[in-house]
């Protein structure tokens, strides 16, 4: 199966979470907010400069930048 990154999920959107590439400070924040596998993430806004979207983690409004959601990898969609 192709893996898909979560710069990918359109908006509206519910996946579970795979793997995170992000090394170092990055992947340790990603972790501390509750991004760790297996977790449901809804995207549910985008910014107007079109370098951020916000992200429902765990009950939490998580805005992630594009650069950071193409290195997390989701397994699919959620219904």
């Amino acid at each position: 199966m192709k893996q898909t990154r979560l710069y990918d999920v359109p908006l509206g959107r519910k996946v579970t979470v795979d793997k995170i590439l992000s090394e170092g400070s990055i992947k340790r924040r990603l972790l501390d907010i509750g991004l760790t596998p297996g977790t449901v993430v809804y995207s549910t806004l985008k910014n107007p400069g079109g370098n951020l979207v916000a992200y429902m983690i765990r009950g939490a409004l998580i805005a992630i930048r594009d650069d950071d959601a193409k290195n997390i990898l989701i397994r699919g969609y959620c219904e």
